[in-house]
C-alpha cells in the first residue's frame, strides 16, 4: 500500500532502526518505546489487521520471527510479551499488522 509507513519501512523507503529482518518481516525498534526492549514485527506484505489474515501460514510464521527476535534481543529467557493490537478498540493505530515485543523489565497485569 503506497501510504503505508510500515509498507514503506519494510520497502525500506523510510530508514528505521532494523532488528531483524528475512523475506516475510521486518522488525524494528518502535519509535515510543514503552520497555526496555519494544520492538515492531510486520509483515512484508501489507496486512491491515489481524482480521485481514487469511491463513495460518502467515501468525505461525509471525510467532517464529518472535521467537527469533527474543533471542536475538536477549530477552528469551526471562521473559517477554507479545501483543497484537486489533482494530481501533484494540488500540491498533498504523493499519498495517503488527507484532509487538516487549521485555527487558517486569511486565505488570492487567497490561491497561
Amino acid at each position: 500500500m503506497q501510504s503505508c509507513v510500515f509498507c514503506k519501512i519494510a520497502s525500506g523507503e523510510i530508514p528505521a532502526n532494523i532488528i531483524w529482518q528475512d523475506d516475510i518481516f521486518v522488525a524494528f525498534s518502535d519509535l515510543s518505546p514503552q520497555a526496555p526492549v519494544h520492538v515492531l514485527i510486520v509483515p512484508r506484505k501489507h496486512t491491515v489487521s489481524l482480521m485481514d489474515c487469511d491463513g495460518p501460514e502467515l501468525l505461525g510464521s509471525a510467532l517464529v520471527a518472535v521467537q527469533k527476535v527474543a533471542v536475538l534481543l536477549g530477552v528469551a529467557s526471562d521473559g517477554f510479551r507479545t501483543v497484537i493490537n486489533c482494530r481501533d478498540n484494540g488500540g491498533q493505530t498504523v493499519p498495517h499488522l503488527h507484532f509487538h515485543l516487549l521485555g527487558g523489565r517486569f511486565m505488570q497485569w492487567p497490561p491497561g
